[in-house]
């Protein structure tokens, strides 16, 4: 069997935060994110996307590792303007404007409370992507 054929169609992305019940906390309240499970005594909990079978991990440490590279979650949305509205409304900062790529994509970069970087999209290309 090769790898391909192994994968089961799960996938957890594991985050490190600094402040695991204040992470809980926003990913609850701002993303609705739904909490499957919280391990405090190891500083890990699963949280349930909207996207089905993406899980959000979150793992408190004592000190954020320094960006050498990392993965962006990139969440898609019917309405860019008004999740960026919705998160703005939460106090979500944002890097910049929306980008448009004409007849592609229109795309947000945003930050978690720890400064994990997500970006929104929204499919503009009538269904050619």
């Amino acid at each position: 069997m090769n790898l391909k054929e192994n994968f089961d169609g799960g996938l957890t992305c594991a985050l490190s935060v600094s402040d695991i019940k204040a992470a809980l906390n926003w990913y609850q309240e701002v993303l609705g994110f739904e909490l499957l499970y919280h391990m405090e005594d190891m500083g890990w909990c699963e949280l349930k996307s909207p996207v089905d079978r993406v899980n959000v991990g979150l793992s408190q440490v004592e000190k954020m590792p320094a960006a050498t590279g990392n993965a962006v979650l990139t969440w898609g949305v019917k309405d860019i303007e008004a999740a960026r509205a919705e998160l703005e409304g939460h106090g979500v900062k944002f890097d910049g404007e929306i980008q448009t790529i004409p007849e592609m994509v229109k795309l947000a970069t945003f930050f978690d409370n720890d400064g994990n970087c997500f970006m929104l999209y929204q499919d503009v290309s009538g269904g050619q992507m």
